[in-house]
């Protein structure tokens, strides 16, 4: 074989000769590469996942500039790539964007849509391999090397034939990188895109880093751009020049990542269900905050979700960390380490509420966050004691309120405090709020 074709999958003939299309189906998607079988390391990425998935339910859509994002100071959380010809990218100001591309609709992303679409592309995934790393809710690393025995094909037929049936099945393309480590195999999956299958291989892996941006290499930021280009280097062959200590000797560890991936070194595995590190959840505001309370009415629908993650998930926090954006852009955090794991909304926004107050001091902020971490199982979470029966009482209600959700919907009950100001001393409270039938004003 000299390679495969995508589309009927079947593996091209040695002496098919200069012919670009497939021998068999006659289409033009053929891959061919000297290392193709020998390689097993993939990075699978949907292409411009948000705004692919509105366009698939809204096939109106389908030829029109799509921005997912929200609110005049919020960013792009993705852009479909007519919406890329104009300039628009993810993480854009989203004032940037508009003016980048007028026409284009937004649409305010829709998390639980995307996540459980993801999860079920995850599930496809781990029926190729058990080896399967997620990114993030749309791209993730697999290592197939000793599934040919089972698949009864090469890894690259098998990732070919997965591309094929996320859009038949899912009405979604990916992008796939292949190679012999995972920082050239997610390189690879952006060189084709959108619906590209790429690869490099060992043999020209120098060659093809040699003029690349010293940028490319996983860590190079601008600051780290701004200190390599005073001392010469904008190109990765310019790390060439330089021994592994005399890097370290000037970047400390990022020195020894420049060393290795610079020459196209990567012994990091495929790490399958890496544990999560945190869950957050945050918001952008349209217009600047300077006090308490609005400040406060946001951060308690970040808690219901954190928790809400928190529960899917099995975990259970100890640290609770309040984030907030400043005016001008600076960040400040603060922490809080709680006597017991939890997972409850209540303890989260409790905790987070008493941090919040010493900083709504009349500075203005543009964004609130909040996220737990120092996890353990869900098991132990919110454990009873005697000393403190509120926290019975408030589980209680968070488990009435999950359980009416998990019938009705997310939209289904509320806690009063989503319909007026909160309380103003959190560690003093008394009962628990009274849930609310209401709906949300602003749903």
């Amino acid at each position: 074989m000299s390679g495969i074709c995508r589309d009927c999958l079947k593996p091209l003939p040695k002496d098919r000769g200069r012919r670009a299309r497939c021998p068999r189906c006659g289409q033009p998607r053929t891959l061919e590469h000297p290392e193709l079988f020998d390689l097993s390391i993939a990075h699978i990425d949907c292409d411009a996942f948000y705004a692919s998935v509105e366009k698939r339910d809204r096939p109106e859509l389908r030829e029109k500039p799509v921005i997912v994002g929200g609110g005049k100071r919020g960013v792009v959380s993705a852009a479909c790539y007519v919406a890329r010809l104009h300039g628009v990218r993810s993480a854009m100001p989203m004032f940037k964007a508009l003016k980048a591309c007028p026409d284009a609709v937004v649409i305010r992303p829709e998390m639980a849509k995307y996540q459980a679409i993801g999860r079920r592309l995850r599930e496809r995934m781990l029926e190729l391999t058990p080896a399967v790393e997620p990114i993030s809710i749309d791209e993730a690393f697999l290592d197939l090397a000793g599934t040919e025995a089972l698949h009864r094909e090469t890894p690259a037929q098998t990732l070919a034939r997965f591309a094929r049936r996320v859009e038949a099945d899912f009405d979604l393309t990916v992008s796939v990188g292949l190679s012999y480590n995972k920082f050239l195999a997610k390189i690879a999956s952006d060189l084709d895109k959108p619906r590209g299958f790429a690869v490099i291989g060992r043999a020209e892996a120098l060659e093809f880093l040699r003029d690349r941006p010293v940028g490319l290499i996983w860590g190079v930021g601008k600051t780290l751009r701004r200190a390599l280009a005073k001392q010469g280097i904008t190109k990765i062959s310019h790390l060439w020049d330089y021994e592994r200590d005399d890097l370290v000797a000037r970047f400390g560890a990022m020195g020894r990542r420049l060393y290795h991936l610079s020459r196209g070194e990567d012994s990091r595995r495929v790490a399958p269900r890496s544990p999560a590190k945190s869950i957050s959840s945050e918001t952008t505001f349209s217009d600047d905050i300077d006090t308490l309370e609005p400040l406060a009415a946001r951060l308690w629908p970040l808690c219901e979700t954190v928790s809400r993650r928190l529960k899917r998930a099995n975990l259970a926090g100890h640290t609770v960390t309040l984030k907030l954006k400043q005016a001008d852009f600076r960040i400040v955090t603060r922490g809080r380490r709680l006597s017991h794991p939890t997972q409850l909304a209540e303890a989260i926004y409790r905790a987070a509420h008493a941090l919040l107050e010493p900083e709504a001091d009349g500075r203005t902020f543009r964004l609130i966050g909040v996220g737990l971490s120092d996890f353990e199982p869900g098991e132990r979470a919110d454990p009873p004691d005697l000393l403190d029966p509120e926290r019975g009482r408030q589980a209680k209600v968070e488990r009435a309120i999950d359980a009416v959700r998990d019938k009705l919907g997310d939209d289904a009950i509320h806690k009063g405090r989503r319909f007026g100001p909160p309380i103003s001393t959190p560690d003093r409270a008394g009962p628990p709020d009274r849930p609310s039938r209401r709906r949300p004003r602003n749903p």
